[in-house]
C-alpha cells in the first residue's frame, strides 16, 4: 500500500466522520422543537437548583478520587499488551506446537512471530531454526516479560499502599482519622439528671 493510498484512506475516514457529525447536528436542529422559556433556559447542574454564586470552592475529594481512578485505570491498561506478548511467548515455547517442518517455520509459528511484531526478515533462520532453539528464545522472552510485569506491578502496589496510608481513598478523612481514638477512649458515663424537689 502506497503512502498516497494511506493518505486517501485517512482523508476519506476524516471526511466521513465530519459529514456524519454535520448531518446529525443539522437533522437535530431541523427536527427538535424550539420552546425557549425561563425555566428551560436556567442553568442545570445535576438536577439541583442553582443557589448562590458559582464561585464556590469545589470539594477537593472529587478531584482526588478522579485522579486516582485515572492513574490506576491507565496503569491497569498496560496489562493488556503485556498479556498478549506473554501469551504468545508461552504458546511459542510449548513443545506440543510444531515450529519447524522441512527446514522451514510452520505457518502457526510464523503467525505467532507476526503477532509478536517480528518482521519477516528477522525470523529465525539457519542454526537458530530448530524447535529447541525457538523454545529457548520464547522461554527467555516469557521470563523477561514476567519479570517486567512483576516490577511494574510492584511499583503500582507501592503507589497504591502510599495512597492508602495517606488516607486519600477515605472519603471523609477527618472521621476515619479520629476513628481509632474514639475506639480507645473509655465510654463516657451518662450525666445524672437533676431530681425535682419533693413537694411537701
Amino acid at each position: 500500500m502506497s503512502s498516497i493510498q494511506i493518505v486517501a484512506y485517512i482523508a476519506l475516514f476524516v471526511g466521513g466522520g465530519a459529514l456524519f457529525l454535520f448531518v446529525n447536528l443539522l437533522v437535530g436542529k431541523l427536527v427538535r422543537p424550539s420552546d425557549p422559556h425561563e425555566e428551560k433556559l436556567e442553568i442545570y447542574e445535576c438536577g439541583e437548583p442553582t443557589i448562590g454564586s458559582s464561585f464556590v470552592q469545589f470539594d477537593l475529594r472529587f478531584y482526588v478520587v478522579a485522579l486516582l481512578f485515572l492513574i490506576f485505570d491507565v496503569e491497569v491498561a498496560f496489562f493488556f499488551p503485556w498479556a498478549t506478548v506473554y501469551g504468545k511467548a508461552t504458546h511459542l515455547k510449548d513443545p506440543a506446537l510444531v515450529k519447524v517442518e522441512n527446514g522451514e517455520l510452520t505457518p502457526a509459528a510464523q503467525g505467532l512471530y507476526r503477532e509478536l511484531g517480528v518482521p519477516a526478515d528477522a525470523l529465525p533462520r539457519g542454526e537458530n531454526l530448530s524447535n529447541a532453539a525457538i523454545e529457548q528464545q520464547a522461554s527467555q522472552l516469557a521470563l523477561f516479560a514476567f519479570l517486567d510485569i512483576a516490577a511494574f506491578f510492584a511499583i503500582v502496589l507501592v503507589g497504591f499502599a502510599y495512597v492508602w496510608m495517606r488516607g486519600d481513598i477515605d472519603w471523609v478523612r477527618a472521621v476515619s482519622r479520629d476513628e481509632p481514638q474514639r475506639r480507645r477512649a473509655p465510654p463516657a458515663e451518662p450525666a445524672e439528671e437533676p431530681q425535682e424537689p419533693a413537694l411537701v
